[in-house]
């Protein structure tokens, strides 16, 4: 179906959704933020970090406490949730991942995650080898929903965004395909449940990573 797919992190190769709550949570304990709902913050998730925090505290995104909560967040990432990454994966990402290249498929990641975040988790994982490349939020004027990231990566990677395919289990994964003009795979397992991610008209829906490898090797038509 495609020579090029591009993945999401967080929630569709890795399940972070606890840990990234976790440390968020602990996060805003150490400014001194107590009361903030696991729902409020499952809300942000996806979000480039600057922008998740500037909401969580209520604040603009340049202001200081802003800052300090990113960098906080990013020395507790590095500690809580960096060596857990092998025990985070779905099932069947890595076998997965493998039989993809082993098919000629060339794989990518676009993320709102700083970049250098994504490769040290992709690192962890055991799964960094397998990606041509990784796009973070701050590789891109605008991060997703805007299709930037997927146009960076088919450019520098030689695929027509047609011909490629974005698979992500929030609706900015799928919003960033449509406004590229790409076609999308949206995974149920992950963050966004079903209903809304129908609402953002993925081109498929897979229930298992399994099922997004089968849908990527599928003839076309």
């Amino acid at each position: 179906m495609t020579g090029l797919a591009l993945f999401d992190l967080d929630g569709t190769l890795l399940d972070t959704a606890s840990t990234v709550v976790d440390t968020s949570t602990a996060t805003l304990a150490a400014l001194g933020v107590h009361g903030t709902t696991p729902e409020a913050i499952r809300a942000t998730i996806g979000r480039p970090l600057t922008e998740a925090f500037a909401q969580l505290l209520d604040a603009p995104a340049d202001a200081e406490t802003v800052t300090t909560a990113v960098r906080t967040y990013l020395t507790l990432y590095r500690e809580r949730i960096v060596p857990r990454a092998p025990a985070l994966l779905y099932p069947g990402v890595a076998r997965g991942l493998a039989r993809l290249r082993s098919h000629g498929r060339t794989l990518a990641v676009a993320t709102n995650m700083l970049t250098a975040s994504a490769e040290v988790l992709l690192t962890a994982a055991g799964l960094r080898d397998h990606f041509a490349m990784v796009v973070g939020a701050d590789a891109v004027p605008r991060p997703k929903p805007a299709p930037d990231a997927g146009l960076l990566i088919t450019a520098e990677l030689g695929h027509r965004p047609a011909e490629s395919v974005m698979v992500g289990d929030t609706v900015n994964d799928l919003h960033m395909a449509n406004a590229a003009g790409m076609p999308s795979i949206a995974v149920t397992y992950g963050l966004h449940p079903e209903a809304r991610l129908r609402t953002a008209t993925p081109t498929w829906l897979a229930p298992t990573f399994p099922a997004v490898v089968d849908r990527i090797l599928a003839p076309p038509g």
